[in-house]
């Protein structure tokens, strides 16, 4: 008896985009790239992380996120992490100058869909189109995993994937615990009850797999320096 067929990928359909970059030059010619290789019809641009949560939560659909790493008002990967948090099922290309290993492996940790160099040919963004449209990640330039420059370890990698699972809420109760916040006073700071943040402080270790505050506080640490940029080149 025959096997039975193997159930295609789920194909996407890019109609329209939002893109985050700062510089106007470059995200209109990204714009004109991904209109002539791409079905995406309609593009809205965003110089800033701030813009583009307003962008996605007003109401308005995107089929895709292409963003760029260097953005003037986030550091590291808190932006690729605060998108995914907002739009967990948005595909979100990297379209950046960062070329580290490192940071494109904790960025694609962290759940972002492929990663295209800045100023790549046609060609190549056509073939990321076509991996992302049949659910696949794009990153075909990466180095074996333990090669020279690769992510610093896997303890960071995973814990940029935890960190990555926190809703909005449980991120900023995170960054308050990290400021040296007790329950109290995150209470008091957030404007909920002492109960609603325990609550979150236990799902946050849960989430994390840690059984203390300072255990949550060192992950964290690990991630950020994991996903650092500061060293890994800007604009051109």
């Amino acid at each position: 008896m025959d096997d039975p067929p193997t159930a295609p990928h789920p194909v996407l359909d890019f109609r329209t985009a939002l893109i985050i970059e700062d510089h106007p030059l470059f995200g209109d010619a990204l714009a004109m790239t991904l209109q002539s290789v791409t079905r995406i019809q309609r593009v809205v641009h965003a110089d800033s992380l701030a813009r583009a949560i307003e962008a996605l939560e007003s109401g308005r659909r995107f089929d895709v996120v292409v963003l760029d790493l260097n953005l003037p008002d986030v550091d590291g990967l808190e932006g690729l992490v605060a998108l995914r948090r907002i739009a967990p099922d948005l595909p979100i290309l990297l379209v950046t100058s960062i070329k580290e290993t490192r940071v494109i492996r904790a960025a694609l940790a962290a759940g972002a869909a492929g990663f295209v160099p800045k100023h790549s040919r046609r060609e190549i963004f056509r073939a990321a189109f076509a991996a992302l449209a049949a659910g696949e990640v794009y990153a075909p330039d990466l180095p074996a995993e333990g090669a020279p420059g690769d992510a610093p370890s896997g303890g960071a990698t995973a814990a940029i994937r935890r960190l990555s699972q926190l809703t909005r809420q449980q991120a900023r109760i995170l960054d308050l615990i990290c400021d040296g916040k007790m329950n109290k006073q995150i209470a008091y700071e957030l404007s909920i009850a002492e109960t609603t943040v325990k609550a979150h402080v236990t799902a946050i270790m849960r989430k994390l797999g840690v059984s203390s505050r300072t255990q949550a506080v060192l992950l964290a640490r690990d991630a950020t320096m994991a996903g650092q940029l500061s060293d890994a080149g800007g604009h051109p």
